[in-house]
């Protein structure tokens, strides 16, 4: 098998040759083997597709170049999205949208175009080039306008969209179904581009559980993600749907199931029970990640992290199981991601 079929073998719940990997990083981690991409580096079985940012943000990486050197700056792509939505969280509580108090009032708000041709026509070539070389291609529609939940708190502040859910119920539903829109239309833009995994995340849990119910969820979030994914579906009809929400997000698994999710992500192990839900769902649903405490990855052996590799593919594999670390590894010592990368190599032979 190439990477492409063994990734789509895993993510269907079939067996693959071999346990499939990959890792989730801030660029800054991996000086170490500049300037090989990690992708390369490490024989990752998936490859990347963005949209590219915006024009015309002179004066906000002259900001971050001014920076001192030991300020930590998280992902420059992230970033530049929340500055190009005016969301500065490092000024203070103020959000773009704090202050709306009715949906006529949002209509004022210029949301960001991501259909500009100039932010997405190099994906389909990217695409093409990564299937020509036998990969895997994952796409994510840019931070802040591939989210729903996370979207809306923080353009009108946690508590405040917290209200509107209870409250505001028809300024919280208008500001929904335009990002609703967005997130549509941003999609099709993967899907019509060729990519193989639509990357979707939105965090609603923390390591305890989820920040809202089930039911609010099911209520305002549960037929907008469906309707994502089946007019992305429709556009490509192969497409494996993947869902990443930090925490534990375990109450919400049959819905995600129901509307057609593929594989979720990360499925940290100081959160959620990976082994009850491959008992339960492991026909149906995939585990991306599953390796790893941030503490094992920060301050952990390369003999601990082989351990947890092995525990992982003898009690989540082979079918349904792509194996990457569960946290960033932002700050992991370079032997860490070694002994990872090492270990799927070795006990993930099937």
């Amino acid at each position: 098998m190439n990477a492409c079929e063994r990734v789509r073998q895993a993510l269907l719940c079939r067996k693959p040759d071999r346990i499939p990997k990959a890792l989730g990083f801030f660029n800054q981690s991996l000086e170490t083997i500049a300037p090989t991409r990690p992708e390369d580096y490490f024989g990752l079985d998936i490859r990347y597709v963005e949209f590219d940012p915006p024009a015309n943000q002179d004066e906000f990486l002259d900001y971050m170049d001014r920076l001192p050197a030991d300020i930590h700056m998280g992902n420059l792509a992230q970033l530049r999205s929340y500055h190009e939505w005016h969301y500065h969280p490092e000024k203070g509580s103020a959000r773009p949208l704090s202050r709306i108090r009715s949906p006529e009032q949002i209509v004022k708000f210029v949301f960001p175009d991501f259909s500009n041709p100039a932010r997405h026509s190099k994906i389909s070539r990217h695409v093409q080039r990564w299937h020509t070389q036998g990969f895997a291609v994952a796409g994510s529609p840019p931070h802040l306008g591939g989210q729903l939940f996370e979207t809306a708190w923080r353009l009108r502040g946690f508590e405040n969209f917290l209200i509107d859910l209870k409250r505001r119920t028809e300024l919280a539903n208008y500001l929904l179904d335009q990002l609703t829109s967005m997130l549509i239309e941003n999609a099709l833009i993967l899907a019509r581009a060729g990519v193989d995994i639509l990357l979707l995340d939105d965090d609603v849990a923390m390591p305890s559980g989820l920040m809202i119910s089930p039911a609010t969820w099911r209520e305002y979030f549960k037929d907008r993600m469906a309707r994502v994914i089946d007019m992305a579906r429709k556009e490509s009809p192969e497409l494996l749907i993947f869902y990443h929400c930090d925490g534990n997000f375990s109450r919400l698994i049959p819905d995600l199931v129901d509307i057609g999710v593929n594989v979720i992500n990360p499925v940290q192990p100081d959160c959620m029970d990976a082994a009850s839900i491959k008992r339960e769902f492991g026909d149906r649903l995939a585990m991306w990640g599953t390796v790893g405490t941030a503490r094992l990855w920060d301050w952990g052996t390369p003999d601990q992290v082989r351990a947890e590799v092995r525990r992982c593919i003898e009690t989540l594999g082979p079918e349904g199981l792509l194996l990457a670390p569960a946290y960033d590894i932002d700050y992991a010592p370079f032997e860490n991601i070694v002994a990872f990368i090492e270990a799927v190599d070795e006990f993930g032979q099937i």
